[in-house]
C-alpha cells in the first residue's frame, strides 16, 4: 500500500500530528492467543484438570500473573503462580517453533511506518523471553524499542506499559495511535490517554470515544492513523 503521509511532527489539521504507533503483540501482530490457550489446555491437563471454554475470554490478553492466577483459582489446581509460568511459557515456546503465522496487513504497516520513520513500539504483556523469540517472526528491525509485561510494575490492564514507551519515545500519550486485540490492552491504551484501534481476535470490542473498532490490520494504513489525530482531537 502506497501512501503519501505527512512527516512526523507535520500536521494535517491543528493539533493532529502523530507521534509515534505502539503496538500490542499477541493476537495483533502474531496470530497466537490460539496457541496460548492450548498451551494453558495441556498444561492444566497434565495436573489433572479440564478448562472450560468459556475461561477463554477472561484470560485473553492479560498479563500471564492474572490469566494464570484466575486458572489456579478456578480449577484448584494444586501449583504456584511462578511454577505455572514456567510451565506456560515453556511449552509456549515449544508450540511456535521458529516461526509464527502474522496477522493480515501486519508486515505492510510495519513496513510503512518504518519508511516514513515513524517511531514504533512494541508494547506487550508477554515475558520478556516470549518476546525476543517471537521477534524474529516480526522482525526486529521494526521497532524503536520494546516493552515486556515483566519489565514494568503494573502490566495491562494499568496504563504503565503505554506511558512507558511513549516516554521513551520522547512522544505525548495524546499523539501516540495505540493497535490492540483485547479488551485488557485497550483499558490500557485508553487509561494512558492513547488513541486506540481495537482489531478484536477472541471477544468482540465496541467502538467508544477515542477508539476506533477495525476487523483486521488490512484496514490500517498510514493515512488512516493520522485521520484518527485529526478526528479526535
Amino acid at each position: 500500500m502506497t501512501s503519501t503521509v505527512p512527516a512526523l511532527g507535520t500536521r494535517t489539521a491543528e493539533g493532529s500530528a502523530l507521534q509515534a504507533v505502539l503496538l500490542d503483540m499477541d493476537g495483533t501482530l502474531v496470530d497466537t492467543e490460539g496457541f496460548w490457550w492450548d498451551v494453558e489446555v495441556e498444561v492444566f491437563k497434565a495436573l489433572g484438570h479440564t478448562l472450560d471454554e468459556s475461561w477463554r475470554h477472561v484470560v485473553v490478553g492479560g498479563p500471564m500473573t492474572r490469566s494464570a492466577g484466575f486458572l489456579i483459582e478456578a480449577t484448584g489446581a494444586d501449583i504456584t503462580l511462578a511454577e505455572l509460568s514456567v510451565l506456560l511459557n515453556d511449552g509456549f515456546e515449544a508450540l511456535i517453533g521458529q516461526s509464527l503465522p502474522l496477522m493480515p496487513g501486519a508486515t505492510r504497516l510495519l513496513a510503512e511506518l518504518a519508511a516514513h520513520e515513524i517511531p514504533t513500539a512494541l508494547v506487550s504483556a508477554s515475558h520478556r523471553r516470549i518476546i525476543d523469540r517471537v521477534l524474529g517472526s516480526i522482525g526486529p528491525h521494526f521497532f524503536t524499542l520494546t516493552v515486556a509485561g515483566d519489565e514494568v510494575e503494573r502490566t495491562k490492564p494499568f496504563p504503565d506499559p503505554y506511558l512507558l514507551a511513549a516516554s521513551r519515545l520522547g512522544a505525548q500519550p495524546g499523539r501516540c495511535a495505540v493497535i490492540e486485540d483485547t479488551a485488557t490492552g485497550v483499558a490500557a491504551a485508553e487509561a494512558a490517554g492513547c488513541h486506540v484501534v481495537a482489531v478484536p481476535s477472541v471477544a468482540p470490542i465496541e467502538p467508544a470515544w477515542r477508539r476506533t473498532v477495525v476487523t483486521s490490520l488490512e484496514e490500517v494504513d498510514l493515512p488512516f492513523l493520522h485521520g484518527l489525530m485529526t478526528e479526535m482531537n
